[in-house]
């Protein structure tokens, strides 16, 4: 068996190719690894926002009838009170959504750790074939 110092090109390109290969599985895994951490946060998130609107709808049916009856002892009339309480009602529940939607946008999404491997992986590859 030759010694370290004294293989040949061939020799050392082969452990260059074998090393690269590995370094390919591993970033596989890096990219499994993520992708599932992501899969759960997002799973999470929805769970989140399900659980959130299950709870709130009958509490947000007893406040809105109540601000729709404070409404009405001011003074105003009762499809007007009911208007208000409604339109309220429905702010809240968009920005509720709009949190819920950033949460799961693309970017919180993305595999961030998985793409700087890659592309550090690409230049190291780089740099051996030189």
């Amino acid at each position: 068996m030759t010694t370290r110092s004294e293989r040949s090109i061939p020799e050392l390109f082969s452990d260059a190719v074998g090393q690269l290969a590995k370094l390919i599985g591993n970033e596989f895994a890096l990219a499994r690894a993520e992708l599932s951490q992501k899969a759960g946060q997002a799973g999470r998130a929805a769970s989140m926002m399900g659980a959130g609107a299950v709870i709130m709808i009958p509490a947000l049916v007893m406040l809105l009838t109540a601000v729709a009856s404070a409404l009405m002892h001011a003074g105003l009339s009762d499809p007007i009170a009911y208007l208000i309480a409604g339109g309220g009602a429905a702010l809240v529940s968009v920005l509720l959504i709009v949190v819920g939607v950033n949460r799961l946008s693309s970017d919180a999404l993305k595999p961030t750790a998985t793409i700087d491997e890659i592309e550090r992986d690409k230049a190291a590859a780089r740099e051996m074939v030189r």
